[in-house]
């Protein structure tokens, strides 16, 4: 006898649905995590739920993806069930042309939708946000339910309107009470696959939104980019709304068919489906419209709103609601991942009040004329920063800027496996020591690899020089080709929080988290010198608040905000009282020295920007990133 192929089949089946579960299960896990990493459990709590219930962000994103989501699915089964109706009577060229339009947005890839949907507002002169977003969704949304309604449509017989308009329905009782009912499972599978697919959507809307509106997709997205465990609490939640919604889709039939089987009502089913339809919109509509409350009090900007555009997870947990409950605006928070993608979005006229761009970047928007000068008669936070952060090249009058954050770039290393004599020796040179081969990160950054790269052979890393530009990026191929480096982006943190690697370039203020989560960990920059950076809070010329502009730039460099800022993210504060306390005895960084940024060394630089360097270093950044590839 032959053996039954079937216990192959069910090992494989277990080891598909493991595969697929077990980041969600290990997701759900880590919500209940009560330290900040993401990869190690340190014990039981709900602090971060808390964290989640108390982000008005994170309550809005929810609100707008469930509520966009349920609009875009009613409005696109509606028009999609109509447009598959009316084609299925057309002529059979324009049947058959119009069956290819509606793939082909299917098939074509989200970016190029995504760019499309942008061109096309930004064209109108549309202003960008939630109606913006779903507009795209039933856009997308539609093609899909076309998709799932054509083929009941192409099953029925093509007679049956025509026969109940003989036996005297009218044309619209011939669709509602015929045609739609028959219909029925293709229209309910379409808009189950609009609604996921709205849910789901990250890249189009990430293109087509703006003014602060985000649906969790770009939440997350943003949260993803630093260590923040919230982003499991918020994900655990999507996962039992969607649970508790295919629960009531599926238990909802099996309670029908009971009740038809004793009623012998053949509506039964239809009506248990409703509901259970009904019970998943409230969910999610009670879920959604969460809303934290305020202090009702007059206050100096009641009413206004205040648009800041900033890195993804760079503020305090407190700072936006403190600020909001003291002046009576509201703020309204846009994240970006690059000063690039930030300078994208401002030359192409898109209003924000205040940015924080990093130093190079606020050089290249003053020169271009984006920003307008700060009324220093409207500041009083000057005075409270240190002076090292103040008058650095890029603004030596801080005309136009003041600083947000500052700090370093220099080498974490695990103290267990990196003899510090090495580092005092060879300084970023270690990072072509072949004695840590496969134990190292390098940054996926450019400037910073470059920098590296240009320090380690005693060059500045402003220089102009190609023939330097070319060294540094042959030392740069040797490290990748030879060392066996990983390059990562903000993933360093957590893994160099649990030891994975020897060694690793890595930003001041991330090195602070790293080392006050593992004493084994340690910070070195090199004698060479290293990028001694900083990001600063600009007003460009499109802002429309700009007195509600300073006020902010004001309460985010006063000590409450800054320390606020300064001890939830983990980088240096320009507020010299919070620099201090915080690194100070019983600080939340006390002898960490990665926090308090070296200001006495004559080779670290601040970067200045050079669009003809930058092309250069930019392309051959990429090829860097070809050797590694081929490396490997």
């Amino acid at each position: 006898m032959k053996k039954s192929k079937r216990p192959f089949g069910k090992i494989l089946m277990v080891l598909m649905i493991v595969f697929f579960y077990l980041p969600i299960v290990y997701m759900i896990i880590f919500s209940f995590n009560d330290g900040k990493s993401l990869t190690h459990f340190t014990g039981f709590s709900l602090r971060w739920y808390q964290h989640m219930l108390d982000s008005q962000d994170m309550m809005e994103a929810l609100y707008t993806t469930f509520s966009i989501a349920l609009l875009a699915t009613f409005i696109s089964t509606v028009v999609g069930t109509i447009a598959a109706i009316g084609i299925s009577h057309s002529k059979k060229i324009i049947r058959d042309l119009m069956e290819q339009v509606n793939n082909f947005p299917i098939m074509n890839p989200e970016i190029v939708t995504a760019i499309g949907f942008m061109l096309l507002f930004i064209t109108f002169r549309i202003e960008k946000g939630y109606a913006t977003m779903l507009l795209a969704h039933i856009a997308f949304c539609i093609p899909y339910v076309m998709l799932s309604v054509m083929p009941k449509i192409r099953s029925l017989d093509p007679n049956l309107a025509d026969a109940a308009m003989d036996l005297g329905a009218t044309p619209w009782q011939a669709l509602t009470k015929v045609v739609v009912p028959q219909i029925t499972p293709g229209i309910v599978s379409g808009a189950l696959i609009a609604f996921t697919m709205s849910v789901d959507d990250f890249i189009i809307s990430y293109f087509v939104t703006g003014r602060g509106v985000k649906n969790l997709s770009i939440m997350v997205y943003t949260m993803s980019k630093r260590v923040n465990p919230s982003i499991n609490a918020i994900s655990t939640l999507v996962v039992i709304i969607i649970t508790i919604a295919l629960v009531l889709i599926n238990v909802g039939p099996m309670i029908a068919a009971r009740h038809a089987a004793k009623n012998r009502s053949r509506g039964g089913k239809k009506k248990a489906l409703g509901a259970a339809a009904a019970m998943i919109c409230a969910l999610a509509i009670l879920v959604c419209f969460i809303r934290i409350g305020g202090n009702e009090a007059e206050r100096p900007y009641e009413g206004q709103t205040l648009h800041i555009y900033n890195w993804g997870e760079y503020t305090g947990e407190n700072i936006i609601k403190d600020f909001e409950e003291e002046t009576g605006a509201s703020v309204v928070m846009e994240n970006f991942d690059s000063n690039e993608q930030m300078y994208i979005k401002v030359a192409n006229g898109e209003s924000y009040d205040i940015l924080v761009p990093s130093d190079y970047m606020i050089q290249r928007l003053i020169d271009e004329e984006y920003l307008q000068k700060l009324d220093h008669s409207q500041l009083d936070c000057l005075d409270k920063l240190d002076n090292a952060v103040k008058g650095l090249p890029y603004d030596p009058e801080n005309e136009y800027s003041v600083p947000y954050f500052w700090g370093t770039v220099g080498i974490v290393y695990d103290k267990t496996k990196v003899d510090i004599k090495d580092l005092e020796n060879e300084g970023y040179n270690i990072f072509l020591d072949e004695k840590y081969r496969g134990e190292i990160y390098l940054y996926d950054s450019e400037r910073d690899s470059f920098m590296m790269a240009l320090k380690a052979l005693g060059y500045s890393m402003n220089t102009e020089n190609e023939a330097e530009i070319q060294e540094a990026y042959e030392w740069l191929v040797q490290c990748v080709q030879t060392m066996k480096p990983e390059i990562v982006t903000d993933e360093i943190i957590d893994n160099m929080a649990q030891g994975r690697k020897a060694l690793g370039l890595i930003y001041s203020g991330d090195a602070t988290y790293v080392m006050s989560e593992n004493e084994n960990m340690g910070y070195y920059m090199p004698e060479s010198g290293t990028n001694l950076w900083s990001d600063a809070m600009v007003i460009p010329k499109t802002a429309k608040n700009p007195e509600l502009a300073h006020a902010f730039i004001n309460f985010a460099s006063d000590y409450d905000g800054a320390y606020d800022n300064s001890s939830y993210v983990g980088y240096t504060s320009p507020n010299k009282e919070v620099m201090q306390e915080l690194a100070g005895e019983g600080g939340d960084f006390e002898g960490i020295n990665a926090y308090i940024p070296r200001t006495d060394n004559p080779n670290d630089e601040v970067f200045v920007y050079n669009e003809d360097t930058k092309k250069i270093i930019s392309n051959l950044w990429s090829k860097v990133k070809i050797a590694a590839s081929n490396a490997e």
